[in-house]
């Protein structure tokens, strides 16, 4: 797989938090080899603001993050994808569009961090940061994969593991 710039979307039902944060992480660590994306199968609309605080804190630009239809990038308009990863379990479950391209994917869920019930804001924050630190472990695993030298089977292997580290 020799394309540059590799193009990413992350998914998430919600499209408020985790895949927000990937899309963040990913375009700010992939120095260009990679454009990524975030969508919702059902998005809320509303960006959730612990998600973007813990991207500002990483000094990661956020102008122009915003909750998304994941049918945005099915149609004949949408980038070509390379890689579609979904970050919560719901999106994984559910029956996804046919993305043009036929690209790889992989799940990568993470626990949704605005599901800390009865947390205080600095417990809440905190959720998030561990969720984006997770993410961006992955993320880093990602970039790091020498895509030009692995066959597909190869990289569907390690998309997977990264998914479990």
């Amino acid at each position: 797989m020799s394309r540059n710039p590799f193009n990413v979307l992350f998914i998430c039902t919600g499209n408020t938090a985790r895949s927000i944060i990937a899309e963040g992480l990913l375009n700010h660590l992939g120095q260009g080899r990679f454009v990524a994306y975030s969508a919702g199968s059902f998005p809320k609309g509303v960006v959730n603001p612990h998600a973007l605080s813990v991207l500002e804190k990483q000094g990661i630009a956020v102008a122009g993050a915003r909750s998304k239809s994941w049918n945005e990038f099915s149609g004949p308009d949408a980038p070509h994808l390379d890689f579609v990863f979904t970050v919560c379990d719901n999106a994984a479950g559910e029956v996804c569009p046919v993305w043009p391209g036929q690209p790889m994917t992989a799940h990568w869920g993470v626990e949704e961090p605005s599901a800390a019930s009865g947390s205080t804001p600095e417990e809440a924050l905190r959720k998030f940061m561990e969720v984006a630190l997770t993410l961006r472990r992955r993320i880093e695993l990602f970039i790091s994969l020498p895509m030009e030298k692995l066959d597909a089977l190869s990289l569907r292997e390690e998309l997977d593991a990264i998914g479990k580290a």
